[in-house]
């Protein structure tokens, strides 16, 4: 059992973190009046900001993910996810994310294990360099992990990295986003050494209706980690849905497609600006 419980540990501290920082229902939003535009659902990123002035909330209602392995599986439950923004100026937020609980159960041989705690603290500052009115829309947010998880529900170590998103919208209600990332990362074996890790998310919208979006994406991470490189892939979808211009909802899923990546990952999730 302790074996398993290591080895689930590893493969949760891989991977990236299960809290959605993902996009929304229109590619650009920058006067007060536009609708609400967030980083979920999804893996993607928006480059919209929130307007100067407002604060913004996107959160998970509910989260779970489940990584089975040889001998058990792993679920992991995070109680919230909230993102918290506020407009510093028409091209730029600031925004902090945490998870005031997190629960792990590791299951193997007939036997429970769980482990809880808070979730690490994530600091962004999302740039936006190019007017709302433009077809091509290009931002840049760096950001860094404060390690206030437990060992096993995080890493215990400081990391960070730089998250590009660029919107491309295309006729007929589609939008295309492209969200290469680099993170700096820990090493798993010396936890004071640091390595690169590289995302990519290849994401298509459709607005279905004025009010309703549906999302398709592929998603790859290549942790360079000294050991040994870690490989995930998956497959996501997920609808967003504009309750009123200041208030949406979504729903998705995220699907692994090799074994380093977790099998399922589904959630609900509410983004509102005040």
């Amino acid at each position: 059992m302790r074996k398993f419980v290591f080895a689930a540990t590893l493969a949760l501290v891989a991977s990236p973190a299960l809290a959605q920082e993902t996009p929304v229902a229109a590619a650009s939003a920058a006067p007060e009046e536009a609708p609400i535009c967030t980083d979920r659902p999804t893996r993607s990123n928006f480059a919209c900001t929130v307007p100067e002035g407002k604060f913004q909330i996107e959160s998970d209602l509910f989260n779970w993910a489940r990584t089975n392995l040889p001998g058990g599986q792993v679920d992991t439950f995070l109680y919230t996810s909230p993102v918290v923004k506020y407009g510093v100026g028409p091209n730029t937020d600031l925004e902090v994310n945490w998870t005031p609980y997190v629960e792990t159960r590791v299951r193997a041989g007939g036997a429970v294990g769980r482990l809880g705690g808070v979730g690490d603290v994530v600091l962004r500052v999302k740039q936006r360099f190019t007017n709302p009115d433009k077809p091509v829309q290009v931002a840049a947010i760096p950001y860094v992990k404060a390690p206030t998880a437990r060992l096993g529900i995080g890493n215990g170590e400081w990391e960070g990295g730089l998250i590009v998103p660029v919107n491309i919208s295309i006729p007929k209600g589609w939008t295309l986003t492209i969200v290469p990332q680099v993170d700096i990362v820990a090493d798993v074996a010396n936890p004071r050494a640091r390595h690169a890790q590289y995302q990519q998310v290849v994401n298509l919208g459709k607005a279905l209706t004025d009010r309703l979006t549906l999302y398709g994406e592929l998603w790859t991470a290549q942790n360079f980690d000294p050991s040994g490189t870690i490989d995930q892939y998956s497959a996501d979808f997920a609808f967003a849905y504009l309750v009123q211009p200041t208030l949406q909802l979504d729903i998705g899923g995220n699907f692994g497609l090799n074994q380093n990546t977790p099998d399922v990952q589904l959630y609900l999730g509410v983004s509102k600006r005040f």
